[in-house]
C-alpha cells in the first residue's frame, strides 16, 4: 500500500561510459536542475537588489522564517523515502506548540519536561500512524489526514478558539532565540539534523533498507527487510521531528494559537517533493529536500523585496511545484531514452 514511489534516476557509471562529454552534460542537468535554478535565483536577486537581498540581515530573517519549514520538510521526507507520506506534519505543529506553551503556563510544567512530553507525544503520533497504515492497512494519506484533522480538533477543544498566553522561562525562549555567528540557532538544528539524516539515509543499512521499501515493498520483504518495522519507524521519526517543528515554533512565536501551523503543511510538503527532483531525481533526499527549501526561501524572499503582493508565497510555492514536475518528467524521459539506447560496441 504505496502513496509515493521511490525510484532513483540518477544516471550510471554504465549508462555514462557510453556517452560524450556534451551528452553527459545534458543528462546531468535534469539531476541538478534545481541546484542550477537555486544558485540562479541567488545571483539574479544578488544583482537585482544589492542593497537588500546579499546581506547578513536578509540572511538571517531567511533562516529565522524557513527553519521550521525546513525541519517539516525533513520530517514528511523519511516516511516518503518508504513510499508513504504523512499529512499529520503540518496539522500536529498547531497542538505541539500550544501543548509546548499551555503545560508550562496552565500547569507549571518546568520547560525541560513540557518539551519532553511534546516530544513523546509526537513520536506517539508517529506509532499511531504507523498501525493505521501497516496494521489497519489504511493508505497513508487517508491515515494522516484522519490523524491530523483529530490533532488539529483537539488543538481546537484545548485552546476553546483562544490564545495560550504567559510568561515563560528564559531557557525556553533560547532555544529559537540564541544567534551564533550571527543567525539564528535554529538555522544550526536544521544543518544538524540534515547532516544526521543524509548520514543514516545514505551509508547505513537502515537507509538502503528504507529506500528498498520505497522503491518495492514486496521485493523488499522477500529479500528479509521487515518492511513493517522499518515504515512504522519512519512515522514515529516523522512524528518526533514535527514535534521538535512545534516547540521550536513555540519559543519563536511564545504565544499558542490554533489558527497558526497549517500554513506550513503545503510549503512542508513542497520542499520534500522538490527533493524528489534534484541530485537523485526519482528518490527522495536530504540535500534536494534542503535545495527545495532554499529555493522556496530565496524566490519568495527576493520578490516581496520586489513589493510582491500577500499571495506572492502561495503563487511561488505553487508555480515551483509544478516546475519540479517538469524537472522529474524531463528526467524521466531521458532515463528511458538513454537505457533505450543500442550499448556502445568497444573497439
Amino acid at each position: 500500500m504505496q502513496s509515493i514511489e521511490s525510484t532513483a534516476l540518477e544516471p550510471t557509471r554504465a549508462e555514462l561510459s557510453g556517452l560524450t562529454p556534451g551528452q553527459k552534460i545534458i543528462r546531468f542537468i535534469p539531476v541538478y536542475g534545481l541546484v542550477i535554478l537555486m544558485v540562479s535565483l541567488i545571483v539574479l536577486f544578488s544583482i537585482l537588489l544589492p542593497n537588500t537581498f546579499p546581506t547578513l540581515l536578509n540572511l538571517r530573517s531567511i533562516v529565522s522564517d524557513k527553519a521550521i519549514i525546513a525541519l517539516l520538510s525533513l520530517a514528511a521526507m523519511i516516511p516518503m523515502a518508504s513510499g508513504r507520506i504523512d499529512l499529520t506534519v503540518g496539522y500536529g505543529i498547531v497542538l505541539w506548540h500550544i501543548l509546548a506553551i499551555s503545560l508550562q503556563t496552565m500547569y507549571g510544567v518546568p520547560w525541560p519536561l513540557a518539551v519532553l512530553i511534546v516530544l513523546v507525544l509526537g513520536a506517539l503520533t508517529g506509532f499511531l500512524n504507523g498501525l493505521l497504515v501497516e496494521i489497519a492497512r489504511i493508505d497513508s494519506f487517508i491515515a494522516t489526514l484522519g490523524t491530523g484533522t483529530v490533532l488539529y480538533a483537539l488543538a481546537l477543544w484545548h485552546t476553546g478558539g483562544r490564545q495560550v498566553v504567559g510568561v515563560l522561562p528564559d531557557g525556553f525562549y533560547a532555544l529559537n532565540g540564541t544567534m551564533i555567528f550571527g543567525l539564528p540557532i535554529t538555522g544550526f538544528y536544521v544543518l544538524g539534523l540534515a547532516i544526521a539524516l543524509w548520514l543514516i539515509l545514505e551509508y547505513l543499512p537502515i537507509g538502503r533498507y528504507v529506500y528498498a521499501i520505497g522503491a518495492n515493498p514486496k521485493a523488499a520483504a522477500l529479500n528479509g527487510i521487515p518492511v513493517r518495522r522499518f515504515v512504522m519507524g519512519a512515522f514515529i521519526s516523522s512524528g518526533l521531528l514535527a514535534a521538535l517543528a512545534g516547540v521550536l515554533l513555540a519559543s519563536k512565536l511564545r504565544i499558542g494559537q490554533a489558527s497558526v501551523g497549517l500554513e506550513y503543511l503545503l510549503p512542508a510538503l513542497v520542499g520534500a517533493f522538490l527533493g524528489s527532483t534534484t541530485i537523485k531525481p526519482g528518490r527522495v533526499n536530504v540535500w534536494g529536500t534542503m535545495t527545495g527549501v532554499v529555493i522556496l526561501a530565496v524566490g519568495i524572499s527576493g520578490i516581496q523585496q520586489f513589493g510582491g503582493s500577500f499571495f506572492v508565497e502561495p503563487l511561488f510555492n505553487g508555480v515551483t511545484l509544478l516546475v519540479a514536475i517538469g524537472i522529474a518528467g524531463y528526467a524521466q524521459r531521458r532515463r528511458g531514452t538513454v537505457s533505450k539506447a543500442p550499448p556502445v560496441q568497444g573497439k
